[in-house]
């Protein structure tokens, strides 16, 4: 019989199969992975004490420093303002008033932008031809449609609506766009490949691998709308527009309340901050964290 011939691999196969076993070894030595609870507590508490700090250092300068009251109230007088406003109802009526407006701006604003982001990113002579508009929209200060909104609807809700809707849409139509422009070709040659229509592609591939930047324009256009709400609530009062924090900053500036101007503000400021922390910061999160793009996502 003759001998037997036996081939070697040849050094490139080996050595890739030797780094295959030692990667496969590695993954199952690995622990499985334990959320780590303390990574939330540090995001809760850094805020809370950068805001203990910053309180405590304007006491010490109203205490020191003695300024006149009604150039530099002391964060007791805010919390007084706060507590009248409170006890007259003001305050409640104020913050319930402006989320729902809020609220109701931004979803409308996500039923008109998304499908308008959509049919610009899937026809792109109109995108050419709109493009430029969307971002100078974008651009626009959404203060500067209040005097339009209001000769045209008058002092009502619609004023208020408007105004939010212009500084919000832009952004999320924008947001996707980005978003649909780093989808990877094969995924949308995949989608055609396999039948899939236009719309099929849009919603059922694009829309989905472009959640990343949809999900940041969501997040800026939340900022604009918030933005807008306030600039229209500051600017339209009176009429049927109902009492929003926009009206409280507004009445307080009136009556030289500084505590209540500063009080407002503040109010306004740690909404935003909020509907960051609690909506958009852990929804952006977990998305990156289930495609791999967080840190720590591959743990």
């Amino acid at each position: 019989m003759p001998p037997e011939i036996v081939t070697e691999p040849a050094t490139g196969e080996v050595d890739e199969l030797r780094a295959l076993s030692t990667g496969l070894d590695r993954l199952q030595e690995q622990q499985p992975h334990r959320p780590r609870t303390d990574g939330a507590l540090v995001r809760i508490l850094a805020p809370v004490a950068l805001l203990a700090v910053l309180l405590i250092a304007w006491q010490l300068y109203v205490v020191i420093v003695q300024p006149r009251p009604d150039i530099a109230p002391s964060p007791l007088q805010v919390a007084g303002a706060f507590a009248d406003a409170w006890v007259s109802g003001r305050l409640q009526e104020a913050v319930l008033t402006s989320l729902e407006r809020g609220v109701i701006g931004f979803l409308i604003a996500i039923a008109v932008g998304t499908p308008l982001g959509l049919l610009l990113a899937e026809w792109r002579p109109l995108r050419r031809a709109a493009g430029p508009l969307i971002s100078g929209l974008q651009v626009l200060p959404s203060v500067a449609w209040v005097p339009a909104a209001i000769i045209w609807f008058g002092l009502s809700d619609a004023t208020v609506y408007f105004v939010v809707l212009m500084g919000a849409i832009p952004s999320i139509v924008n947001g996707l766009l980005s978003g649909v422009d780093q989808v990877p070709p094969q995924l949308l040659r995949v989608g055609t490949v396999l039948g899939a229509t236009r719309w099929q592609l849009a919603t059922s591939v694009a829309l989905p691998a472009a959640l990343p930047g949809y999900v940041a324009g969501l997040r800026q256009g939340w900022a604009f709308s918030w933005r807008s709400l306030m600039a229209a609530e500051i600017i339209a009062v009176g009429g049927s527009i109902g009492f929003g924090l926009g009206s409280m900053l507004q009445q307080s500036r009136e009556l030289a309340d500084l505590a209540g101007v500063l009080g407002t503000i503040l109010l306004i400021l740690a909404i935003g901050i909020l509907i960051e922390l609690l909506l958009f910061g852990p929804l952006e999160r977990r998305m990156l964290h289930a495609r791999g793009l967080a840190p720590g996502g591959a743990r």
